[in-house]
């Protein structure tokens, strides 16, 4: 189902508090429907949103070079432009990742625990959707779907607002979902997204906690440091992904290197890309030169302290900065560090609670590190960009959550329900 485009007159008229206060209200009535549909109901709706994503790739891809060129008038860096472009790849992908979160177990009415007291009530604690969700995001027409095929399948109403540099992608990538979702008899509504990009949007999603009941900022460090900041409900927070990689004295050379340039170079746009490498300074001698040959091959950038660059002049001197930044580039940090104590307290103190891995043949310093740092992520002998919902099973993520309440790590369908409680009598009143 095709909404008809507004006018540049229009959108420049829009009352956006009104606006946005009528899209709160239709998605609160929405969402109310959706929770009750059967799951046959869900899943054939994101089914048919792929399949018309598939059949409108060309419209997509059109969208996409008008968001691309603006972008580029625009001077965003390479890797933001990574992060906005869509090819045929990328939306199969897409694609994919839809018919994974229609082909998962709905998680609503899962009976979680079941349990009788002793005067004969029977209590039961089940998963129910959240309501509506509001997702902000940034750079990445992905989410659209992504977002919207895990709310519809956890029975949730959302309102998408994506980045100006996504626009006109995402307006199209909705169009087809919410054809989806007109196809089983499911209101559009559903799944909505302001008609501007004018940040007032943002500013009245984070004001209307009577109708949205949780925000998920997805973006730079501003954006969700604003949500957090204005937000009246509750947030599932994503910082930022200042990922680690940490290199145990009892590291395999050969893994060191392979993990490494694919954990920091398989693509540098992306939160779970490693920023910081951490050396034990035992090994320094023996590896550094090697991760070095890579990472330069590759074109990256490699910023070190001072005992990293005496021991290879390639390296740039780092600064305080640079053990707190989060590149998104081809860009990596080096640092050595007197074993798995320091390494542990470097990442607890600089890393942003999203994924750091360690890479180590001794299990007993694999199992000290999984246990010691504070990430919703942590990893052994493996790269950082598998921190991706999709990689983790669940079709796909609304986000990275860093926080520590209800969600941590990657955002699915199951994390976008909470529970209640289901109490069963036989005439029982309490004395």
């Amino acid at each position: 189902m095709k909404k008809m485009a507004l006018s540049n007159n229009q959108i420049e008229n829009l009352d956006i508090e009104s606006v946005m206060l009528d899209m709160g209200a239709s998605a609160r009535t929405a969402g109310r429907i959706l929770s009750k549909a059967s799951s046959k109901d869900k899943d054939s709706a994101i089914l048919a949103g792929a399949l018309e994503i598939s059949n409108r790739r060309i419209d997509i891809l059109a969208a996409n070079e008008k968001d691309l060129q603006a972008a580029l008038n625009k001077g965003l860096s390479e890797s933001l432009l990574d992060r906005l472009k869509l090819d045929n790849r990328r939306i199969d992908s897409i694609i994919g990742g839809l018919e994974e979160v229609a082909s998962l177990a709905d998680p609503v009415g899962t009976v979680l625990e079941e349990w009788d007291r002793p005067n004969g009530l029977k209590i039961s604690r089940i998963r129910v959707p959240l309501g509506v969700i509001g997702v902000i995001y940034e750079s990445r027409p992905n989410v659209t779907a992504d977002a919207g095929g895990l709310c519809l399948k956890a029975g949730n109403a959302a309102i998408l607002r994506g980045g100006s540099d996504t626009f006109h992608t995402s307006a199209v990538i909705l169009e087809c979902m919410q054809h989806g979702l007109s196809l089983v008899g499911l209101p559009i509504t559903c799944l909505q997204a302001p008609p501007t990009t004018d940040r007032k949007a943002v500013g009245a999603m984070l004001s209307m906690s009577h109708f949205i009941d949780v925000i998920v900022p997805r973006g730079g460090k501003s954006l969700v440091e604003r949500v957090q900041n204005e937000a009246r409900m509750p947030v599932f927070a994503h910082l930022e992904g200042l990922c680690h990689t940490y290199v145990h004295e009892k590291a395999e050379l050969q893994m060191v290197r392979s993990i490494i340039l694919n954990a920091k170079m398989r693509r540098t746009s992306i939160c779970g890309a490693t920023e910081t490498i951490l050396i034990d300074h035992s090994v320094l001698q023996r590896v550094l030169r090697s991760i070095v040959d890579d990472l330069t091959d590759a074109g990256c950038e490699v910023r070190g302290d001072e005992m990293s660059k005496d021991i290879d002049s390639r390296i740039i001197g780092a600064t305080s900065q640079d053990w707190d930044t989060e590149y998104l580039d081809a860009i990596v940090s080096v640092k050595a560090v007197e074993g798995i104590d320091d390494a542990i307290n470097h990442i607890n103190h600089h890393g942003s609670s999203h994924t750091d891995a360690i890479i180590t043949n001794d299990s007993q310093a694999a199992r000290q590190f999984l246990e010691q740092v504070d990430s919703g992520i942590v990893m052994h002998n493996t790269s950082t960009q598998f921190a991706d919902g999709r990689e983790f099973g669940m079709g796909a993520e609304i986000g990275i959550s860093t926080g520590r309440l209800h969600a941590r790590g990657p955002v699915g369908a199951e994390q976008l329900t909470t529970y209640k409680y289901i109490v069963r009598g036989s005439g029982q009143v309490r004395p």
